[in-house]
């Protein structure tokens, strides 16, 4: 279902000194408690897309990162290889689509979408404007005009099948954090040459049933550092942000082809971070 089309500019990026904020926590700064990609303006970021209701199939799809002064970003700091990931979701979870738009020199992101099936959509851009020096996640909602039967999110299950490849995840989502590892064999057989996607052997995004919190998700490692397998394993540090049902996206290289497997898991309920009957009160 992914979208390659790797039209994308390589704009290549100064230094990792010249990027101070590279290393920092994903959370740094962001409004507290507030999980990414829930808002269409954040920090004064605005994704403007061209239209909001198209008719399915092939669609041109136009869209805007709208800075402070209002006028259209044009510096961003690469995420994971890329400017400006584009990710595209049915709001039931049951259709994804990951794509790297081409940035016209006005400002403007252009990318061919092949969206067949009438319904409601969601378009995040995770962006690093290069001003705002660090991470976020929009969110603004699309429209397929036509007859639509919403469908209900796929049951929970920790295995899954795509092209001939099985794909298992273990570990569990909790607020705290946890490791989660994918693994990906093909006929049975463990697959240890898995090809970089995205500077890592996987890219993972995770979508919260019912309002669409978009998790980022940090792999451990990276292809060529000398400790990092090429399969059959790949290790993502989550936290998540509360309890849900969470649908889990995984985009993995293997013989020249980028695939994705889908996942549901479900949360049990944290144990609170502090209780509030402990009699811990935190004068300010």
């Amino acid at each position: 279902m992914t979208t390659n089309l790797h039209t994308d500019h390589h704009n290549h990026a100064a230094p990792a000194t010249a990027a101070p904020h590279a290393g920092h926590d994903a959370h740094a700064g962001h409004d507290a408690g507030v999980p990414g990609g829930l808002r269409i303006t954040q920090d004064g970021y605005t994704l403007d897309l061209d239209t909001t209701i198209a008719a399915p199939g092939e669609i041109d799809f136009r869209f805007r990162i709208l800075g402070p002064d209002g006028r259209p970003v044009t510096e961003f700091d690469p995420i994971h290889d890329r400017e400006l990931h584009l990710i595209v979701a049915r709001r039931e979870l049951t259709g994804f689509w990951h794509a790297h738009p081409r940035r016209e020199h006005d400002g403007t992101w252009v990318i061919r979408l092949d969206l067949p099936e009438a319904g409601a959509y969601r378009v995040f851009t995770d962006i690093a404007p290069r001003a705002l020096g660090r991470t976020i996640t929009l969110g603004a909602d699309l429209a397929l005009a036509g007859h639509y039967a919403p469908q209900p999110v796929p049951a929970v299950s920790r295995t899954t099948t795509v092209d001939g490849y099985e794909v298992t995840v273990d570990g569990e989502l909790r607020e705290a954090g946890e490791l989660l590892t994918l693994t990906v064999h093909k006929d049975g057989e463990p697959v240890t040459d898995l090809q970089p996607y995205l500077a890592a052997f996987g890219h993972l995004v995770i979508l919260r049933a019912g309002d669409l919190a978009y998790v980022h998700v940090h792999p451990n490692g990276e292809p060529g550092d000398g400790v990092t397998p090429a399969g059959p394993g790949i290790a993502f540090h989550t936290a998540v942000p509360g309890p849900g049902t969470y649908r889990l996206f995984l985009d993995f290289r293997h013989g020249d082809v980028v695939r994705t497997a889908a996942f549901t898991l479900t949360t049990e309920t944290a144990t609170p971070r502090h209780d509030p009957h402990a009699g811990h009160h935190h004068h300010h």
